[in-house]
């Protein structure tokens, strides 16, 4: 179902992008990078499988930049904040599913499934829309259970950013900031079983949370040389 938008809703939005996404794209082309478990991504293609990438919401911007023109496929709502958010992320290469935990979010779950099906990854952030911060919630542990398909785990951290003063203290690195990403182990979830399902969503949260310590780490570490192609 189309977003049901005004005619100046959409010009604003397309202006927004616009505006935006060259800025966002300049911001992330000045960074240094020191990646660390990329092999987990190649390692699920290579076994037949498309990883959902599982993030928290407050580190979205600097994966922008890394995993462009991937295809990958992530859930923006169904406003004006998700149009321009959507126009943006397409600029970079992502698709999108339109929906949200309050409106079309059944919707949105059965064209990641038929994306996932047709070769094309997806991604969570796994504490939104709208938090509360750092709670898993149950859509990503679904997808992957009734998929087959497994979670993937990353974080990023940086040397140097901004922090917005939201419920999800989003973090901006500043302009040549080193930013560290770290991708986890993938996370199989065998059904779409209760039990199995809140048992993930622990061991999700007990990954990012071993990953954030990992990218701090990182940035702690001098001379760590960045991953191919991303500097």
């Amino acid at each position: 179902m189309a977003v049901a938008l005004t005619h100046s809703q959409r010009l604003k939005a397309s202006l927004i992008a616009g505006i935006g996404y060259p800025l966002v794209a300049v911001l992330c082309r000045t960074y240094r990078w020191r990646v660390e478990g990329a092999e987990h991504y190649d390692a699920v293609v290579r076994g037949g499988k498309q990883p959902i990438l599982a993030l928290w919401h407050g580190r979205i911007l600097p994966g922008l930049h890394y995993f462009r023109h991937r295809g990958v496929v992530v859930i923006t709502s169904q406003n004006f904040d998700g149009e321009w958010i959507a126009r943006i992320l397409h600029k970079f290469g992502f698709g999108t599913a339109r929906g949200s935990t309050s409106r079309g979010g059944a919707r949105a779950l059965v064209q990641l499934r038929r994306d996932l099906a047709a070769g094309r990854p997806a991604a969570f952030t796994v504490d939104g829309p709208r938090g509360p911060a750092r709670v898993v919630q149950p859509g990503v542990t679904f997808l992957a259970g009734a998929t087959g398909h497994p979670i993937l785990p990353y974080h990023i951290e940086a040397d140097r950013y901004w922090s917005v003063k939201s419920w999800d203290r989003t973090l901006i690195p500043k302009p040549f900031a080193t930013v560290a990403l770290v991708i986890g182990s993938p996370i199989g979830v065998a059904s779409t079983d209760d039990h199995v399902l809140e048992a993930t969503g622990s061991a999700l949260t007990a990954s990012l949370a071993t990953l954030e310590s990992r990218a701090l780490t990182l940035l702690r570490r001098p001379g760590q040389p960045a991953a191919a192609g991303q500097r």
